[in-house]
């Protein structure tokens, strides 16, 4: 088993979780050129997950080699901030295919309090060790011990049976124009 640690600094939290997005299809959709994926994806990540550094939800195992970001109940992204960010650097057509993604993700995302997973991922040269599976064990726990549903946004359908062996199960998809489809999962207590 893993160890799970908040220790991790949030510099180094966010360069694994850049890794293991580098090849994202919703990721690249929306930074396709490796140099803006690099530069902007950070600030999404911030933007999207950063409540969970103020709220001790992000987390590290494996040394850093995977990381986490999830969002307790009631605790939401900067949205005007993410806004903000997609109107300066990306392209007419993706942010007009963005907007509309958004709509849907608000439209779908559970009204009750949930904790939402904001993001996973491992780093590709430690993939296949369980250390992300760790991470989504260890705040299912919390999860069940608060009796409170799990949500994701599953970007990468390759992923869809990984969250399912979790206990996940698909609520619907989230598709618009020309963006990859992904999918909204939801993980009822225990």
């Amino acid at each position: 088993m893993a160890t799970i640690t908040t220790d991790e600094t949030q510099d180094h939290i966010l360069g694994t979780l850049t890794l293991g997005f580098s090849t994202d299809p919703i990721m690249r959709w929306l930074y396709p050129s490796p140099s803006a994926y690099l530069e902007h994806f950070p600030e999404t990540l911030k933007l999207f997950g950063g409540p969970a550094f103020s709220n001790n939800t992000a987390l590290s195992a494996g040394d850093g080699a995977a990381a986490a970001l999830w969002l307790p109940p009631d605790t939401h992204p900067d949205g005007e901030g993410l806004m903000k960010l997609f109107e300066s650097v990306l392209s007419k057509a993706v942010l007009e295919d963005a907007y509309k993604v958004f709509e849907i993700m608000d439209e779908i995302h559970p009204d009750e309090p949930c904790w939402h997973l904001a993001f996973v991922a491992t780093d590709p040269a430690s993939r296949g060790k369980g250390f992300g599976s760790a991470l989504i064990d260890f705040m299912l726990s919390r999860c069940d011990a608060d009796q409170k549903p799990a949500y994701l946004e599953n970007t990468n359908p390759a992923n869809t049976s990984f969250y399912e062996r979790h206990g996940f199960e698909v609520l619907g998809e989230i598709q618009a124009g020309d963006a990859p489809p992904m999918y909204a999962m939801r993980r009822d207590p225990k």
